[in-house]
């Protein structure tokens, strides 16, 4: 745990301190922060208090006294529930502003783990509870250079494997074998398995023609279509490396079994790009400037360059999403769609760009990109874009 650095934080914000909560484990979140062991047993609640100045304070049940041993800090316990009410307003005596893992409104559900109870528990002690939102950021989500690192050999190492894909396709065409999207599914997962990768048990989506309008589509051997001159194609694929624990990379990529794709393919494939390029150029411009941007206005502005194409119905889901050791890490979402995301982007956080159009019982596009803030607030793109629907048989 990076007590100074959180405690920096703190007073850099104007919050009094940042106020841990676990039952039973829930929030993940506050084990990797501050480095508990999770699987300990947890069947009591605790609170950690981390004040902006000063020692922190730790509140444990007497029959689990020593669950929080091993972080720094003033130890207390309770034992009737009573006696827990009592020493939270102890503990909290005198301070104004306390971070929790809370969102107003549940703007940000993916941080908003503590129950309304325990907020208005710590309410009544006359406190003002917000949003660790940013907190969670900063501490659980940026990437230092090693996970950057990790993140761009993964990348090499997927798109490879992502033009291998589209190259077993291009020779079933070619020699007119049978391949379906569950064999193309099958085999990336193989390469990843060859590679030290895992998408931890989760399915690459190949999809041709109407099934990748259905965005979270997944082949199997009973719905999986063959492979047809004329098709539509979408690979989307996401691994990280096993060993030691990596950061995942995550993009898709679309193509066409064919030379001559249908020209609302085309339309539709012109109109994700525009919205992808616009949402980089909007960043990399106000990253530039040093102006505060946030999860929300990319979103935005990606949205409303798709929706010129007249598409804007069809485009169903967020921009792109946070990425870490998971593939849907706890830093700022492009959304303002799903979820009013108010995070900023800030230097060491990496995320998709990945805007889609899915026409139901016909054909869909997406395109993804990943993209890395640095340290100095310039924006990187980790890997190729794709330009061109890529032409395959």
């Amino acid at each position: 745990m990076q007590l100074e650095r959180i405690q920096q934080a703190l007073r850099d914000a104007g919050i009094d301190g940042w106020l841990f909560f676990d039952f039973h484990h829930r929030d993940p979140m506050a084990y990797n922060i501050l480095g508990l062991d999770i699987s300990k047993q947890t069947s009591r609640r605790w609170f950690y208090l981390i004040p902006a100045e000063g020692e922190p304070i730790k509140l444990s049940h007497r029959v689990e006294p020593t669950r929080l041993d091993a972080l720094p800090g003033k130890q207390e316990w309770y034992l009737a529930w009573e006696e827990l009410h009592a020493q939270l307003k102890t503990i909290l005596e005198g301070r104004n502003k306390i971070a929790m893992q809370y969102s107003p409104m549940n703007n940000i559900p993916y941080v908003s783990v503590v129950d309304a109870g325990t907020v208005e528990l710590v309410r009544s002690t006359g406190v003002e509870v917000v949003s660790s939102a940013d907190l969670v950021q900063t501490f659980e989500a940026t990437l230092d250079d090693a996970g950057f690192q990790s993140h761009r050999e993964t990348g090499a190492i997927v798109q490879g494997i992502k033009d291998e894909a589209y190259a077993l396709i291009g020779k079933a065409l070619d020699q007119s074998g049978k391949l379906t999207e569950y064999d193309v599914k099958e085999f990336i997962l193989a390469r990843f398995a060859e590679e030290g990768l895992t998408s931890d048990g989760a399915s690459p989506i190949v999809g041709f023609n109407d099934h990748p309008a259905d965005p979270h589509f997944e082949p199997t051997q009973e719905n999986a279509y063959a492979l047809h001159h004329g098709d539509t194609i979408l690979i989307d694929l996401w691994a990280r490396r096993i060993e030691p624990v990596g950061v995942y990379y995550d993009v898709t990529w679309c193509g066409f079994a064919g030379k001559e794709p249908p020209a609302l393919y085309t339309e539709i494939w012109n109109a994700v790009c525009n919205g992808r390029d616009a949402a980089v150029e909007f960043v990399r411009e106000r990253m530039a400037a040093g102006t505060p941007t946030y999860g929300w206005e990319v979103d935005d502005v990606c949205r409303a360059a798709v929706s010129e194409s007249g598409h804007g119905d069809a485009f169903l889901h967020r921009t792109g999403h946070s990425i870490g050791t998971e593939v849907h890490g706890n830093g700022v979402n492009i959304d303002n769609l799903e979820t009013r995301d108010e995070r900023r982007l800030v230097p060491g956080i990496c995320f998709s760009i990945e805007p889609g159009i899915y026409l139901e019982g016909r054909m869909a596009v997406r395109t993804e990109i990943d993209v890395f803030i640095t340290s100095s607030g310039s924006v990187e793109i980790c890997g190729p874009v794709q330009k061109e629907l890529i032409l395959v048989g």
